[in-house]
């Protein structure tokens, strides 16, 4: 096995193992064990390996890895109640949507809206506490505002700004 497969298998494990909540944690991690990294190899490392952030009561958030590439779970169960939560509001710009989210939940909520399939929005793209969507071609804001509705049912009504 190369210095890379080894290095990621170390990270997942760590991930997998203990509850990280950011890049330095895991960093400090990787150097007990040997890998001396710096914090873009890290945050490439993390990507590739598609991990993720989500709520952690203890911690805030933590990350997680992707299980066949479904959304975050909770008790075996999605549960988008917990993610919903940590939406603090919904504003459009031009074509663009922009959800503000509580930091660290951006990238959990930005899967689950990937993975719901939701034809009007193309893909996402995650902050710590932002989120870019991208609609599909001529795909009126309100068309997105019912989608995300549709995916968190239980969102209300004030979360969407004008």
């Amino acid at each position: 096995m190369d210095q890379k497969s080894q290095r990621l298998s170390a990270i997942k494990r760590i991930i997998a193992s203990e509850k990280i909540g950011s890049q330095e944690v895991l960093l400090a991690r990787l150097a007990e064990e040997g890998y001396k990294l710096t914090q873009a190899t890290v945050s490439r490392d993390l990507k590739s390996l598609q991990i993720g952030k989500k709520p952690d009561l203890d911690k805030g958030s933590v990350f997680f890895l992707p299980e066949n590439n479904d959304s975050p779970k909770i008790g075996g169960q999605i549960d988008n109640r917990l993610l919903q939560a940590g939406i603090k509001s919904i504003h459009f710009a031009n074509q663009f949507g922009v959800i503000k989210t509580i930091p660290g939940y951006a990238s959990s909520i930005a899967i689950f809206i990937d993975n719901a399939g939701r034809y009007e929005i193309i893909a996402t793209i995650a902050g710590d506490d932002s989120i870019l969507l991208i609609p599909n071609q001529d795909i009126k804001h309100e068309q997105i505002k019912k989608a995300i509705q549709i995916i968190f049912p239980d969102l209300d009504e004030q979360i969407f700004k004008q």
